[in-house]
């Protein structure tokens, strides 16, 4: 019995001994598998011809220091009429919509008020007394230099004479200012509407009355926009104001509309701080070709360039997110295969086509893949490393 226990124990220290060198071996192998990971990646020419990848280098290219920025497109004074009247009346016919086209010269509206009547009326009865104010006038200057009458006489039919040809030259402005014909009132046609005309070019953005609407002299008929000289009001804070001089670029977009990219550049620079937002505001010239895209107070984000420097850049579709790191794929060796190491770097600027990138491990005159990157950061051939 003793020696079968004995038997029993050297087995058993046997087999321990044995569990723990087959582990220790295991152990040995898997670390050996981790220090020898590959750290590249690997396709073959095949893969990389039916993915459509591109090799590429870096390239010196332009970036922008820019200055961010919102803003409205709104148009100059000049290019705004407001349509009021400058007498009461009741509207009597107003045919167009807002967005209607209006040319320079044409008509608008009509308003109709007997008190219309009565500037002509007293016009026309001031004009026949003219006429014999002037000759008595006459009459009386050649009695006094005849010294047939008095001075006081001859200046009392001077004065009468000056004050009612200074009263019809009133009426006379008085009746253009009101768009009513001169010559039709003398000829005694007499009216009791007027007609309000567009002095510019444009499209109705407002309308306040329609037929049969009472309005008070300056009060706002109506709108009309020219938006062939429209421009970009934008808002700069103060840090930024002394940066902004005119001639620079600038890049807009309506974010709510589009993400298309629109070009103009600074015309003028405000000269005064608002004490409420501490803002300037800039004033920017759209480009020919895009300034009638817009409409009126659209709300626009901006990017005015300051300053522009170039520097050494990749394709922007060459760099790879990976978690937290931006990677990417520096070519190493081609033969049959594409053998590729992944490189972390630094994202110093962008532009619309291009990356600044930042790494000593990438030098100007080595390839990189600009095409397919994104297919293969992640997919480890034996695995590979940062």
């Amino acid at each position: 019995m003793k020696n079968i226990k004995y038997i029993l124990i050297i087995a058993t220290i046997l087999m321990m001994s044995c569990n723990n060198k087959e582990k220790h071996h295991a152990e040995e192998i898997h670390t050996t598998s981790e220090t020898q990971k590959d750290e590249h990646i690997t396709i073959t020419k095949a893969q990389f011809e039916n993915s459509k990848m591109v090799l590429g280098s870096l390239s010196e290219q332009k970036f922008s220091v820019t200055v961010k920025t919102t803003g409205m497109i709104d148009a100059p004074p000049q290019s705004r009429e407001i349509i009021s009247s400058f007498y009461d009346g009741f509207i009597k016919n107003s045919k167009l919509l807002i967005g209607d086209v209006v040319k320079k010269g044409q008509a608008l509206v009509t308003i109709e008020n007997p008190e219309f009547l009565d500037m002509q009326q007293e016009y026309l009865e001031i004009k026949e007394e003219i006429s014999y104010l002037k000759s008595e006038y006459k009459r009386q200057q050649t009695l006094y230099n005849e010294q047939i009458t008095s001075q006081k006489s001859f200046q009392k039919s001077e004065s009468e004479y000056k004050r009612k040809l200074a009263k019809i030259k009133g009426l006379r402005k008085k009746l253009q200012l009101l768009n009513i014909n001169i010559n039709n009132v003398e000829q005694g046609n007499l009216t009791s509407v007027i007609t309000l005309y567009s002095s510019i070019n444009g499209s109705i953005s407002e309308i306040n009355v329609s037929k049969g609407t009472h309005i008070a002299k300056a009060d706002k008929i109506m709108e009309i926009i020219n938006i062939d000289h429209i421009h970009i009001e934008l808002t700069v804070f103060e840090k930024d104001a002394m940066k902004i001089k005119k001639g620079q670029h600038i890049k807009f977009k309506i974010p709510e509309a589009s993400d298309k990219y629109y070009e103009a550049e600074v015309h003028l620079v405000g000269k005064s701080i608002d004490t409420n937002t501490r803002t300037v505001k800039v004033h920017g010239h759209l480009h020919d070709e895009t300034k009638n895209t817009f409409d009126i107070g659209m709300f626009v984000t901006a990017e005015i360039e300051i300053e522009s420097k170039k520097a050494m850049a990749v394709p922007t579709n060459a760099v790879v997110e990976d978690g937290e790191h931006q990677v990417i794929l520096k070519l190493i060796k081609e033969d049959n295969n594409y053998i590729f190491e992944p490189i972390d770097v630094e994202i110093s600027s962008k532009n619309t086509n291009f990356t600044q990138i930042i790494s000593d491990k990438i030098k100007p005159n080595d390839k990189v893949l600009i095409k397919g990157a994104f297919d293969l950061v992640g997919v480890e051939s034996g695995g590979h490393s940062h």
